[in-house]
């Protein structure tokens, strides 16, 4: 019957409920072996006085065995899961470099990585410009042409051409911007040409030198610099100019007179060189030479005389032909002032006196001699002193 109850107990499910049953069946065992003793204490006979003190041997009490609990198992080798390799990375590797003798344009970059390259291109194409405009040397930079540099296209074909050869590389530039910035450079050089002139200074004539004109070539000058912009070069630029001659007047190499109303003396110069002095005869008080610049207007030989019929002292005078007596002589030179010229005199004794009445008297002699060295147009200074 206990083994009954025991095979019961270890069938029930859970360790906890098999335990508490091992329990309870071992507290109803022991109680049973107590009712068993005290049953058989009843129905034996008094007891003899001992013998011996040895006692009764008692059996053992059943004892529940020890709960046990499963042994662990050791789970089932598993393969491992595939893993890929943890990537590597790879050993440095020195950066590509342009074939010696290679040039980009006239840049020199054989031996050069491609940021190398890069860097001394741009700088030799984005360098400043200089220009000599006739002897004045000028900087411009490419910047102000809004340049544009294609040197990325340029370094990757350097890398891939054999040793020695060339890249072509041609920047861009704004057309626009070129163009005005030539303008500028002629408003700023091109100067007009001076003419020499003949002055009168301290009663002497005085030729001033002629000076020349400068033109800058406008289409010359837009070819070279953008030339110069596209391939990179970076020589000075001799901005092609004209030369604008300046114009010699002619009284500023030919005949002059200067008369000195004051002196009433005549000089005669070629240019500012004097070539000869002669007496005169000048106006009076009441009719005095004018003072001024002149030119000869007219040139008669052997003139006729007509009186000045505006004048008080002429009325009722008549024509003189040419010949004795005639109040011009034989040679007239008439100026730009009305009514006065320089002329022979009937009346040699008036030489040296301010007797006239406005004209420059001369010598008959002194006047054909004048008449053969000047022309019309020759310029007349009169002066006071």
């Amino acid at each position: 019957m206990l083994a009954a109850i025991i095979d019961a107990i270890r069938g029930l499910p859970g360790r906890s409920l098999r335990r508490a049953g091992l329990i309870l069946c071992f507290a109803l065992v022991c109680a049973l072996g107590a009712g068993a003793v005290s049953a058989r204490a009843d129905d034996a006979p008094p007891p003899a006085a001992p013998a011996s003190t040895q006692p009764a041997p008692t059996e053992p009490a059943p004892t529940e065995p020890a709960p046990t609990e499963p042994a662990p198992t050791e789970p089932a080798p598993t393969e491992p899961a595939p893993t890929e390799p943890a990537p590597t990375e790879p050993a440095p590797t020195e950066p590509a470099t342009i074939a010696y003798g290679v040039r980009i344009g006239p840049v020199a970059v054989g031996g050069l990585t491609a940021h190398a390259a890069t860097r001394v291109v741009l700088q030799a194409y984005l360098s400043r410009i200089d220009l000599d405009v006739a002897g004045r040397r000028i900087s411009v930079l490419p910047r102000s042409f809004r340049i544009e540099v294609p040197v990325a296209a340029a370094v990757e074909r350097a890398l891939e051409v054999r040793p020695g050869k060339t890249v072509g590389l041609r920047a861009t530039v704004d057309q626009t911007l070129l163009f005005s910035y030539v303008e500028s450079l002629a408003k700023r050089f091109d100067r007009t040409p001076v003419s020499s002139r003949l002055l009168l200074r301290h009663i002497e004539p005085v030729v001033t030198t002629a000076r020349p004109g400068l033109a800058i070539r406008l289409l010359p000058t837009r070819m070279r610099l953008r030339n110069e912009l596209r391939e990179g070069l970076r020589g000075t630029i001799k901005v092609p100019t004209r030369v604008l001659k300046a114009k010699v007047e002619p009284e500023a190499k030919g005949p002059v007179i200067v008369i000195r109303r004051g002196s009433n003396r005549l000089s005669l110069y070629r240019g500012a060189k004097l070539v000869r002095t002669f007496p005169v005869a000048t106006g009076q008080a009441a009719y005095p030479t004018p003072l001024g610049r002149f030119q000869i207007v007219v040139m008669w030989k052997n003139p006729t005389w007509y009186p000045p019929t505006q004048d008080d002292w002429a009325k009722g005078l008549q024509p003189v032909p040419p010949g004795p007596g005639n109040p011009l002589g034989t040679r007239w030179m008439g100026i730009s002032s009305p009514g006065v010229g320089i002329h022979g005199t009937d009346d040699p004794d008036s030489i040296g006196y301010s007797v006239s009445h406005g004209c420059i008297r001369m010598q008959v002699p002194s006047a054909e001699w004048l008449f053969d060295h000047v022309t019309i147009g020759t310029p007349v200074y009169i002066v006071p002193q």
